[in-house]
């Protein structure tokens, strides 16, 4: 290779090739994630054609975690287009909130009344999200995780008590059990972890998946009970269940692969694709030897 722009160009292209291994596809969008830039955006929209949901969601949350405003266009596409899977057209909507351009605004106000729940829940956050920032107060990040949240932590010194309180309060807003959240996420202790994995089992889809995903970040292994009775779920919603199998995957141990392995052939696609994702995470877990995000060099060796 002899230049980035090559190397992006490759990585691209394994991306957008349906023959390859979906795991592998997987790594080059991280890949590419890492990288950044205008190229890289250009290759992650050539893939929203593809016919995976996971990975044409997983596109559009890498669009939102690289915060580049030149990533708008792409995702506003992406939520218009009533075609593409409720699931991917949420994540474009979470994607546009990341970026955080009051330029959005207007235009998620008009899915608030989307008829696809989580579609329209997204964009609510993502609007309270906005406004939270244009305030300017409490902008600096409380986490040691890598993310761009849907909504700020809470940070009133709430008891872990009082934050799973309102995690579970359904009169309360999605924001702020939302807020919630991500304050028990960052307590990382055994009680506000339990507390947390509480919410797999009440409120709406989009709700129990964020639940699902933040135990995937703090990839503690005291969760796995809970992450796999909601696996194992068939009415919990799919874009609940895949979530729980990734967060299987992102904590990999043992035990875990043995359990996302019974869900290779589940009905439902994007669950199938999770847990072949999942078993290649848990793969690296357990070797210590890959950072499954920057994958570059194992790609293009």
């Amino acid at each position: 290779m002899e230049n980035i722009s090559d190397k992006i160009t490759l990585v691209g292209d394994i991306l957008n090739d349906p023959k390859a291994p979906l795991h592998q596809r997987f790594r080059a969008l991280f890949t590419l994630r890492n990288i950044g830039g205008e190229e890289v955006i250009r290759q992650i929209d050539r893939c929203f054609a593809d016919s995976s949901v996971l990975l044409t969601h997983e596109l559009a949350y890498c669009l939102g975690q690289m915060g580049d405003p030149k990533a708008i266009p792409v995702l506003i596409r992406v939520l218009e287009d009533t075609t593409m899977n409720p699931i991917t057209r949420h994540e474009a909507g979470e994607a546009l909130g990341a970026i955080g351009s009051a330029e959005v605004l207007d235009v998620l106000k008009k899915y608030l009344q989307d008829p696809e729940p989580p579609v329209a829940e997204t964009c609510e956050l993502a609007i309270q999200r906005i406004e939270w920032l244009q305030t300017g107060k409490d902008l600096t990040p409380d986490s040691i995780y890598d993310s761009v949240d849907p909504a700020p932590a809470d940070k009133t010194k709430a008891s872990v008590d009082e934050l799973v309180g309102t995690l579970l309060d359904e009169r309360q807003t999605l924001y702020t059990r939302y807020k919630a959240l991500f304050a028990l996420r960052n307590m990382n202790t055994p009680e506000s972890i339990l507390g947390l994995s509480k919410g797999l089992t009440v409120g709406s889809a989009l709700f129990r998946h964020e639940v699902a995903f933040v135990l995937g970040q703090i990839q503690n292994p005291i969760t796995i009970p809970q992450l796999t009775s909601s696996l194992a779920d068939a009415t919990q919603h799919e874009m609940v269940r895949h979530e729980c199998a990734e967060a299987l995957g992102s904590i990999g141990t043992e035990e875990c692969t043995e359990i996302l392995k019974k869900y290779l052939d589940d009905p439902s696609q994007i669950v199938r694709d999770s847990c072949e994702v999942a078993l290649d995470m848990a793969k690296y877990e357990q070797s210590g030897e890959f950072q499954y995000a920057n994958a570059l060099q194992t790609i293009v060796a």
